[in-house]
């Protein structure tokens, strides 16, 4: 499990990278390194925790992530953010660069932690934000 600081972004970015390139899939590296990125910087920006977990696996032709957190608190969602607000769009990128994406709460009633998962489209579907309009 990496720690919970601001450079495991970028390691779990260029793990995801490395399995993709080894697995052929090429054409999800650039999505999922985006949506790697947002996930982990979620866990250190809105949680506490020590480390964080990071799971990529590929299977035929999709790719799932998932990252889990030990924090109870709260489950992430995408809700749309006024024109000048700095943070909270991360969520939206998932939403528009995944085929399907979501939420699990661990732990039962006393929950004892989240993951947040995805499975990007290949190739991403909202072409707005690939062209940056």
């Amino acid at each position: 499990m990496p720690p919970n600081i601001p450079e495991t972004a970028k390691v779990a970015r260029e793990m995801v990278s490395g399995l993709l390139s080894a697995t052929g899939r090429s054409s999800l590296i650039d999505p999922a390194r985006l949506l790697v990125s947002e996930l982990v910087s979620n866990v250190h920006l809105h949680t506490r925790v020590p480390l964080l977990m990071l799971e990529a696996t590929v299977h035929a032709n999709q790719l799932h992530v998932s990252v889990r957190d030990e924090d109870p608190m709260g489950v992430p969602r995408a809700t749309e953010r006024a024109t000048h607000a700095e943070h909270g769009r991360g969520l939206l990128l998932v939403q528009a660069y995944a085929d399907s994406w979501g939420t699990i709460r661990h732990g039962g009633p006393h929950p004892r932690g989240k993951s947040v998962w995805f499975a990007p489209a290949d190739p991403p579907r909202d072409s707005a934000y690939r062209s940056g309009t």
